[in-house]
Formats: structure tokens, sequence, C-alpha cells
């Protein structure tokens, strides 16, 4: 028996590809000197699909048929790059072996109901089409057609394929641009982040072929936060914003995606269905998404304002903390993820880092109390200064700078820069009069369809709560880049009339001296944690339970056992109190993932 895999691209996806239903590129929108100005990029020729030219093909034998068993994966390597081959159920699949967001291995994911799911940060793929099932990842897998002849396996696919491992689905393009008023859109998007980018590129892969227009507050267009935040990309002191994009310009003009910057709505007229802009400019919109995302808290002791106290919102704030902080005295107040990232960063570069907590231990209410102390003791020993159970009282200047930070305990601290990361709050507050259902919080109130109580509006990512179904439907604000991306793409397809609810589980992931913790599920309010591994060696399992139910599993040094919790909990399955310590001999330590379909004891 022989298996083959051919790259095959459907004939009605070619057409799509090689056709442009719109002849132009759109424009770019831009403010400029204040005013709103339209910008077109040129336009770069679709190029004749790869497939088609014999030099592209690649064929290699890599293994006998019979070397897969069912729920088994395998990299293969066909000489100019690598496949990953799937055996489930009997049959065979093949698509790309890198995860396209972070290009993590996905022969080290897991495999679970026809989708493969990414170690590192939880994105699914379809084995089949190789599409996107659940974020971060933008781009889904190429996927390779799979042949079977005599008993050897041989993979035929494209060099191309094989180099990018990553393929952008098919979209559809605004039918005709100039028909529009400026003034005027079919679907208004407020916010440029993960959300909104996702809800726009949604609407154009399901073939909506009318206007959109993203509009954000930022200087650029959409970029990866968590790489903002997490320093990867700050390797150089000479880092542009272009690195971390989530998508190019050309991406934008190719698919019609219009994107308004330095843009601030100030009000939402719903009656009218209008946008009100800050700088008086207003737009008509039929249907409309918020996704404004939130705003850091600033401290609220005297010296707030002076120079060198930093929020890390924008790249800029990035590199000019990196720039001022070198071989200097850094005080960090707050050990959230924001804080603690930039400490562990910071670490090897500034002279001191100091962290202020009001807390006892990092981390507490989410990670609990024992797993705080371990993370806490990894950054001691790597050099940070923590004070732990106390307030900053005020900051002292010398020349108009930093000088000193001033604690609630007495303690004073030489400080050159000083970051805040004492939590946000939701970008709201433009909405208070526009008749949007908030709570108390400000938070945007939505129902599984991303809806509000506004006919035509719905609202996704860090500014809303909407009912978890891990969590019984419970009401919750999950304020994770994952979880953006799900949002958006749920409200595309509700704006198109699909019906359809959001399911998925959370997923999220922090980076510090060059360690990963991983965390799936919700654990807000987790009475006990049932813990696997040596916290002091930092290789650990942490199962997060209320009452008698894992809710929620953060690990570290422990792959792929969040994932395989996601795909659990995914599932519609429940794991006991009583039977973590099963879970993790099978599922971890044999691969067993009966789980899943209701034969695990």
């Amino acid at each position: 028996v022989e298996v083959k895999i051919e790259v095959v691209i459907p004939e009605k996806e070619r057409s799509k590809e090689e056709m442009s239903p719109n002849g132009k590129a759109s424009p770019l929108i831009y403010k400029v000197n204040g005013t709103a100005r339209h910008y077109h990029l040129e336009e770069h020729p679709i190029a004749s699909n790869p497939y088609h030219n014999p030099k592209d093909i690649v064929e290699a034998s890599v293994c006998h048929v019979k070397d897969l068993e069912n729920g088994q994966m395998r990299e293969v390597d066909l000489g100019c790059g690598k496949a990953l081959l799937i055996k489930e159920n009997g049959e065979f699949h093949a698509v790309g072996h890198k995860c396209p967001h972070y290009g993590a291995p996905l022969v080290k994911g897991v495999l679970s109901k026809g989708r493969v799911r990414c170690p590192w940060h939880g994105a699914c793929f379809n084995i089949g089409t190789g599409d996107i099932e659940d974020f971060p990842s933008l781009d889904s897998l190429p996927r390779f057609q799979v042949k079977i002849e005599k008993e050897k396996v041989y993979i035929r696919a494209s060099k191309q394929a094989l180099q990018t491992q990553r393929r952008t689905k098919m979209m559809a393009k605004c039918i005709s641009l100039s028909n529009y008023n400026l003034s005027s859109t079919n679907v208004l998007i407020i916010g440029a982040g993960a959300a909104g980018l996702v809800c726009a590129e949604t609407l154009r892969q399901e073939g909506f072929s009318d206007r959109i227009v993203m509009c954000t507050m930022d200087r650029h267009l959409p970029y990866d936060r968590p790489k903002l935040r997490k320093w990867l990309f700050l390797q150089s002191m000479d880092s542009h914003p272009e690195q971390i994009a989530l998508r190019s310009k050309e991406f934008f003009c190719t698919y019609d995606i219009e994107v308004l910057t330095e843009m601030q709505v100030a009000a939402v007229d719903i009656k009218s269905k209008i946008a009100v802009f800050k700088d008086g400019f207003k737009m008509e919109y039929n249907k409309l998404l918020i996704a404004t995302g939130n705003t850091p808290k600033a401290l609220s002791c005297k010296g707030k304002e002076m120079e060198n106290v930093f929020n890390i919102r924008t790249p800029e704030d990035a590199n000019r903390v990196v720039k001022l902080a070198t071989s200097k005295n850094v005080v960090i107040v707050g050990a959230s993820f924001l804080g603690m990232e930039v400490a562990a960063y910071l670490a090897e570069r500034a002279h001191s880092v100091s962290v202020v907590e009001l807390e006892e231990v990092p981390f507490k209410k989410f990670f609990g109390e024992r797993v705080g102390r371990a993370v806490m003791k990894m950054f001691e020993s790597n050099r940070v200064k923590f004070y732990m159970q106390t307030e900053v009282s005020e900051l002292r200047e010398q020349e108009g700078k930093l000088k000193e930070v001033v604690l609630k305990s007495g303690k004073v601290l030489r400080a050159d820069v000083c970051v805040v990361g004492v939590g946000a709050v939701p970008a709201t507050s433009f909405l208070k009069q526009s008749g949007i259902n908030m709570d108390s919080k400000g938070f945007i109130v939505v129902n599984k369809m991303m809806q509000t109580n506004i006919p035509g509006v719905f609202a996704a990512g860090d500014a809303v709560t909407f009912p978890l179904a891990l969590r019984n439907n419970k009401k919750v604000n999950v304020p994770h880049w994952q979880m953006a991306h799900m949002h958006g793409r749920i409200a595309a397809l509700n704006m198109l009339a699909h019906g359809t609810e959001i399911s998925t589980v959370p997923y999220l992931w922090t980076a510090m001296f060059g360690k990963s913790i991983r965390y799936a599920g919700h654990g807000e309010g987790f009475d006990d944690v049932v813990i696997q591994g040596d916290l002091d060696e930092l290789k650990f399992v942490a199962f997060y339970t209320k009452s008698d139910e894992v809710v929620a599993v953060a690990s570290m040094n422990y792959d792929p056992i969040v994932s395989k919790v996601a795909e659990v909990l995914a599932a519609g399955r429940t794991i006991r109190k009583r039977d973590v310590d099963t879970f993790v001999f099978l599922s971890f330590r044999t691969g067993d993932m009966s789980w899943l379909t209701g034969k695990g004891s």
C-alpha cells in the first residue's frame, strides 16, 4: 500500500484567487495633519497558481502505511520542507507541520476528533481542510491530498507551501468601493485589535462584499500586542512597529478593508446609526462592532504625571522604556502579567529592577499562592527585588525627572524609570449615553452571539462580558488574546445571521526568563489547587478546582498537558479532582486521549 500527499486547490477556489471582482486596490485611510485622507497602494497582480508549475512540485517516499497507528502524527521530511502526516479513524491526512502563529511543532500538539491543537498557544486546525478552528493563529495550514498506493507513503507537495507553512483563506473583495460616500459604511468596526481584525477578515472569508471600515486611536495598523507585552520584538534598539504587524498594508488594500488611524470615536447615536468622532467627523453604519479593548489604570499618588513614568500601551512606549531603563534603576508597580514580563525582560538590562505589589505573592488570585511563590523565587534568583503588601505613596523628581519612589511602608526606592501595571478598565466611557447595556464596571454586556441589547450592534474583546459555556454560561470578562480573536469571528458570523454561539475554551500564556506558563480554562473563584510535578524545579502542572470540578489548568515545562486539558473541556467533558492523578498518567505519560470520547477510566 502506498500513501501519496499532493497539494490540491479546488477549481472554485482557484477561480476566486485568480479573479478580482473589484479590479482596484481599495484605499487605506490615514489621518494626516488632522484630516482623513485616502491613499492607494500599487496593485500587485496575483501570481498564477503555484501548483500549476511542475518545477514547484516535490515528491518523496517517507514511510510505510503501517508505520502509523490510528491517532498518531508524524513529521515527515521531503528534502525541501516538512509535512505533518496524520492517521485518524483509519484515514490519512496531511497538513503543514508548523503552527502559523509562532511556529510551534504541531507533532508535539494534541490530536483529537479531527483537529490538531498547538502545544504552545492552543490554536486549533482541522486536519481535513487545514482551516482554523480556534485561535490565535490568523492563517490556516496548507492541506495536502493523501493517496494510498502499494506499501509505501509518498508525499507530493508544492515547495512553496512546504516553505511557508501557512495558507490565507480565500476572501471576497468590495464589489464597487467608488459607489460609497466617505461618511457611510455597511460595517463599522471601532477598534483595530485582534477582535476587530478577525471580524473584518471573517466577513470577507464568508463572501461579504460590501464596505468595511475599521477605526483606531493607534498610529499603526493592527499589531501583535502579546509580542509588544512579552518583549519578543525588542531585540534591537531600532525595532519598528511593522515588525509586529498582524497584516501588511498590502493585505488591507487587497481585501478592501479600510483603516482610519488616529481616529477616536466620541459618541454613538444608535437611533440614527451614526458614530461621531472626536474631530467632528461623522460616519453612518448599518452594522457596528465595538472592540475598543481597555485603558491602563494610572497611579493616584503625587507625581504620577512626571516624566519617565510609563503605561506600556504602544510600540513607542515599549521602545522608550527599554532605551531609558538600560543600566538604570527601574521600579515596576504591580505584579501583573505586564509588570512581571517587563521585570523579566529588564532584569538583564537594567542596573536594578524592583517590583511593588499589594498582594503577598505575584499572581496569587490567578495561579494561587504556591505557584505564585515559585514564580517569585525564580525572579529573585534573577536579581529582581520584591516589595510586597505595600503601595506607592509618592513619586519624587529631580529637575523634572523621576528620582525616587516612596512606598507607604516608608521605604524609598531609587528610580530612573517607573512602569505602571496595576490593571486596566474597559475603554467604553464614550458609550455611557448611548443606550448600549453596560455593567457597573463599564463592560459591555453581550450574549453568546456577541450581540448587545441593540439590534445590529455587536461587541467583542477585552471590553465585554459574555456567557462562558465552560462555567455554565456565567457572564465573565476574559481579556485574553485568543479569546478576542474568537469574539471577532463570532460577531462577524452573526452579522451575517449565521446564528453561531461562542463555546471556546480560554487559553493564555506568559513568558519570563525563557520559560512559559500556559493556562487554559477559567479559574475565577477556585477553591483548591492540585499540583503534579516539582514547583522548585519549575516543572509542574496545576489543576484549579471549584468544589469537585477542574475549571482551569496551568503548567510550566509540562507540554502539551494544557492543550490536552483544553481539548477535554472543549469536548464538554469534566475532569474531577479525584481523577487528576489518573488523567495526568493516562494523557501525559501514555498519550491516551480516550477521555475525549468518554472511554477513559
